[in-house]
This record gives structure tokens, C-alpha cells and sequence, in this order.
């Protein structure tokens, strides 16, 4: 018997020290690069001109593109001895395998990086998705954020990847912006910072390299700078106060990197249609000289038409490598953009020491995160190690953190159990998560389901029927993969729904952009209104535990709204 005793102890050390394993605090890579790195300085000793240029490019990966695409990119691998790869859509086995096959061809091992602001089912198939970021910038514990953090880097490592491009620390102070909005944790600089802070020291203590983005700001313009290149007419006073604040708090807080933004801001420098990745005056000047940045630079997407569009054929990458990029993302042809590089250090139009230190912080990371004793990831359960009970858990525990009671108190929501009950949702085919789990603390209760173009007759009907209920639950759900800051209803659904606000005894759960609310005239009317930011289950079993008083509200609006919500509005009770 002791000896059983003995073995479970045992067992259960081991499970302890793999579990702290997992999440154990790593260095901080700002401060590894003063030291001296034998591994770094015999890597960049032994590489060519043509291939220490060749550590500057990450180019993109997919594999749900087929075998040809997949050749080809191994092929710039063998030619260009690129630094590393962004990898895209696809599924996280595949990724895996195809991450190994790519490994076995890098002379030096290649730095793997994706866009994972809501972990790695932002661009994968059967991964898990955490919330985005509006929906955190909610939260009031911060350490709940900092947990994801350390779960997507598990996830990330998992599939043999070392860079996260992320969190979007851009301050969404425009409603109407095409491109951030629900990726910001908010309009609020210093929420933003916080949670920025909060989630990349998560990522980043857990062995991640990750990527404060798009600096100086692209959280106040109303052009997505994927197809345009965006003008921000503000003066260097407000961008200083406003827009660039989360970025200095995050570089006080040692982030590995930043990703600089596309856009044209003539108070910072007054060249005609310039993208900021693309000018020495905000890369050098202002994010290294003034703000004391140590760590990588990395420029945005070089594909974008924000930065094509004035600057084509390899232009653009050889003025974002004179700017102070370390590392040009996305090029549309890396080949030749390294030929113009090679031409602009031959002409001396960088110093050989700065040439040098990007290479050898590109190889610094490369070394931070293991690689100088690189080893295959394995493919074996992956899906069910992505997919784990802690992950669910925590998306749970980070949507009743979020969800916000803008209007009600507990009497107000949770209404009688014994009345007649009509739960409504909108803008959805089948029953729904919140009404299936409400319906059960209310037993003589109905569902309705609302198209987003259902039509007006048979909307009329249903207003008809409402009349012969005593209390309704009325629930809005933007279905679509991205929370778009306006619902795609007609104009008939939304009447309705300004029609059952007006009602006695009506209360309004929202799982969209907290946005959509401002096109929803009326909906302020409702007796109680709660946000749920996103139409994923666990906010919508969050929005039904504050309904029934089984949970107490703490979340706090990130964003204002309209003259009736505004920022930090949330009730407690």
C-alpha cells in the first residue's frame, strides 16, 4: 500500500513539473541582446552576404493551397535562405508536418510566425479561438488575459511556431475603421496598453516572440491599408498623447517587437504619400532613438496595396530595410527585393554595423527561442493538445468576465420564472445557445427565431403572437466570421427590433461588435440590455448565468458607443 502511495506521489510531481514546464517564465529577449552570443556570432560568421540578407525575409505559407504552392515556396527556402516564414490558413496537423518538412531544408533553422490575435483559429481550422480583443478589453482581471497568453503560446509551440504577430495595441477611437475596430482592446488608451501588456507577457513569458502592432497607431482611420494607404492628419502632439502611448508602455514593459503600420502621417514626416514602414524619420528616429526600442522591427505585410500602390517592383522593400525594418514580412517578390538590398549596402547606404545588428537580432531570436537545438515537432495529438479542457475553460472564464450589463439591475433581468416567456433571437436559422439554456430556468417559455431578412408579414405575425406573453428575451446575433462594427439586417428587422425594446419588461442580449448597438435605434428602450461582443456559446451561457443571478455582471463597455453608452459603462450588482 505504501508502495502504491509512493508511485502516486511520484506521478504526481512529475504532472506538477510538467504542467510548470509548460509555463515557465522565460527570459526576456530585450534583455539577451546586450549579451555576448557565441551560437549568434558563429551562425552569422559562417552565412554569406547573399544569406545574411536572406534572414530579413519571412515569406507566407499555406497548406490548404495544394502540393504545387507548398513546392514552391520549399523552394525559396532552398534559394533565398530566408530567415522565416508567416504561415496562413490551413489545419494545425498539416502545419505541423509541413513546418517539419520546411525545417529539414533551412540551412539555419527558420523563425515560423502567424497572426494569432485570438490564438491559432484565427487562421486555422479545428483550433481553438480565444476572444478578440474588444471583448477582452471588457475584462476587468487582467490576469485572465495574461492565462491566454500563456495558452497560446502552448498552442502556438505545439505546431513548431515561434512568433506571434500580435496583440493589435492600436487604440480604436473610429467606429466606422475597416480594419481594427473588434481587434483593439478598445478606445481607451490606457485600458488598451494594459491588456496589451497583460496578454503579451503571457505569450511572451511562455517562450513566445511576439509583436506590439501597428505602431504608431492605425486605430483612427477609416482606410484599410491592405487596398489603400490610409492619411492620418493629426499633429505630433495628439499621436503622442494618444496614439503611441500603449506602444511606450509596452516597450517600458519589454515586448520583443513592433510591427509598424502602413500610413501616411505627414506631422511625423511630411514626404508625399510615404507609408510610415517605408520612413527612416518614424522607424529610426522615433520608435528606436526616442522611444528607446531595442528589440525587432517588423514592417507590416510588403504585399499590401497601402504600400505598393506608390512604391512597386522591390522599392518598398529595400526603403523599409533602409528605415530600420529588421524584418520585411510578405514581400511580393523577395528575390529581388534582397537584389536591391544587396545594391543599397554596396553603395554603403547603410552602415556594415547596422546591417550587422539586424541579422544578428534576427539570429538572436532564432536562438531565444531554442532553435540553435532545433527539434521536429510531433504531429501525434495535436488536435486533442489544441483542443484541450483547460482552453475551454478559460474561454468560459474570459466571457463571464466580459459580459456588461449596460442597463438592469438583477431584478430587472431575471424577470419571473413562472410568467409566460417568449425568448426571441435574431438574425440567426435555429435555435440558439442562449436560448436553449434559458428556456431551462423558464418552464413555460416559447422560442421565436428572427432571419436577418425575415419578412415584414410574417414579422408583423410574430409581433402579434409577442402581445399574449408577459415578459420576452430578445437576443441579437451578428453570425458572420467577422463582427463588422454595423449588422447586416434589413430595415424591417431592425424596426422590429426597436418595437420589442419599447415593450414593458423586455430585456436585450447582444452577441456583436459593440458597435452595432448605434444602429439599432430604440434598443436603448429595452428594460435591461447586456453585450456580449461576439456570437460565440460561451458568452451567450455567460449573458443566460448574469440573467438568472447565478453570476454577478463585472464587465466594462471598451468603447463608446453612442450618448447612451460610453466607455467604462457597466453595471455590478
Amino acid at each position: 500500500m505504501k508502495r502504491k502511495n509512493h508511485i502516486a506521489c511520484c506521478l504526481l510531481f512529475i504532472l506538477s513539473l510538467s504542467v510548470q514546464s509548460i509555463f515557465a517564465q522565460k527570459a526576456n529577449f530585450i534583455g539577451t541582446l546586450t549579451q555576448q552570443n557565441h551560437w549568434v556570432d558563429s551562425v552569422y560568421k559562417k552565412l554569406s552576404r547573399k544569406e545574411r540578407i536572406g534572414q530579413l525575409f519571412y515569406v507566407r505559407a499555406h497548406t490548404n493551397k495544394g502540393q504545387h504552392y507548398e513546392d514552391s515556396v520549399a523552394m525559396v527556402i532552398q534559394d533565398e535562405h530566408i530567415g522565416g516564414l508567416v504561415f496562413f490558413q490551413g489545419g494545425p496537423v498539416r502545419h505541423a508536418n509541413l513546418i517539419n518538412s520546411y525545417q529539414k531544408l533551412s540551412k539555419v533553422p527558420l523563425l515560423i510566425a502567424m497572426d494569432g490575435e485570438w490564438g491559432l483559429g484565427m487562421r486555422l481550422d479545428s483550433s481553438v479561438s480565444y476572444p478578440y480583443q474588444m471583448t477582452l478589453g471588457a475584462v476587468q482581471d487582467n490576469n485572465l488575459i495574461y492565462k491566454m497568453g500563456q495558452m497560446v503560446a502552448y498552442d502556438f509551440k505545439r505546431l513548431g511556431m515561434h512568433i506571434n504577430f500580435a496583440p493589435d495595441m492600436d487604440v480604436n477611437n473610429n467606429p466606422n475603421n475597416p480594419v481594427i475596430n473588434y481587434r483593439s482592446f478598445g478606445d481607451n488608451k490606457y485600458n488598451v496598453a494594459q491588456k496589451g501588456i497583460a496578454y503579451f507577457k503571457g505569450m511572451q513569458d511562455a517562450g513566445l516572440i511576439v509583436f506590439a502592432k501597428h505602431f504608431p497607431g492605425h486605430g483612427d482611420t477609416n482606410v484599410d491599408s491592405h487596398y489603400d494607404l490610409p492619411l492620418l492628419p493629426f499633429t505630433r502632439a495628439r499621436l503622442d498623447s494618444l496614439e503611441e502611448y500603449p506602444f511606450r508602455e509596452a516597450i517600458a514593459a519589454g515586448v520583443s517587437g513592433v510591427m509598424i503600420a502602413h500610413m501616411s502621417i505627414p506631422a511625423l514626416d511630411s514626404t508625399k504619400n510615404l507609408p510610415s514602414t517605408l520612413s527612416r524619420p518614424i522607424v529610426t528616429g522615433i520608435l528606436k532613438d526616442s522611444l528607446g526600442f531595442k528589440g525587432i522591427v517588423a514592417s507590416d505585410a510588403m504585399e499590401m496595396a497601402g504600400v505598393t500602390k506608390y512604391f512597386p517592383n522591390g522599392e518598398a522593400d529595400v526603403r523599409a530595410f533602409l528605415a530600420g525594418n529588421d524584418l520585411i514580412e510578405l514581400s511580393v517578390n523577395s528575390q529581388n527585393a534582397a537584389k536591391l538590398i544587396l545594391k543599397a549596402i554596396r553603395k554603403k547606404k547603410i552602415t556594415k554595423a547596422e546591417f550587422e545588428a539586424k541579422v544578428k537580432k534576427l539570429l538572436a531570436a532564432k536562438y531565444w527561442a531554442g532553435l540553435d537545438a532545433y527539434k521536429p515537432t510531433t504531429p501525434k495529438n495535436i488536435i486533442q493538445d489544441i483542443n484541450r479542457p483547460a482552453a475551454a475553460e478559460l474561454i468560459q472564464q474570459l466571457a463571464d468576465a466580459a459580459i456588461t450589463v449596460l442597463k438592469g439591475d438583477s431584478r430587472t433581468l431575471r424577470q419571473s420564472p413562472f410568467k409566460k416567456t417568449a425568448i426571441v433571437s435574431i438574425g440567426v436559422d435555429r435555435p440558439t445557445v442562449f436560448q436553449m439554456e434559458l428556456s431551462k430556468w423558464y418552464a413555460n417559455s416559447m422560442i421565436f427565431l428572427v432571419g436577418r431578412n425575415t419578412s415584414l408579414t410574417d414579422l408583423n405575425r410574430m409581433l402579434q403572437t409577442l402581445k399574449g406573453f408577459d415578459q420576452i428575451f430578445v437576443s441579437i446575433h451578428d453570425t458572420r466570421i467577422r463582427p463588422a462594427s454595423k449588422l447586416d439586417y434589413s430595415s424591417d428587422v431592425k424596426f422590429l427590433i426597436s418595437a420589442l425594446a419599447a415593450k414593458p419588461n423586455v430585456v436585450t442580449s447582444v452577441f456583436a461588435n459593440p458597435y452595432t448597438i448605434a444602429g439599432l435605434p430604440g434598443i436603448e428602450k429595452s428594460a435591461g440590455i447586456l453585450v456580449g461582443y461576439q456570437k460565440d456559446d460561451a458568452m451567450q451561457r455567460s449573458a443566460v448565468k448574469v440573467i438568472t443571478g447565478s453570476m454577478k455582471p463585472a464587465g466594462k463597455l471598451p468603447v463608446s458607443v453612442n450618448m447612451y453608452f460610453t466607455t467604462g459603462m457597466g453595471m455590478s450588482f
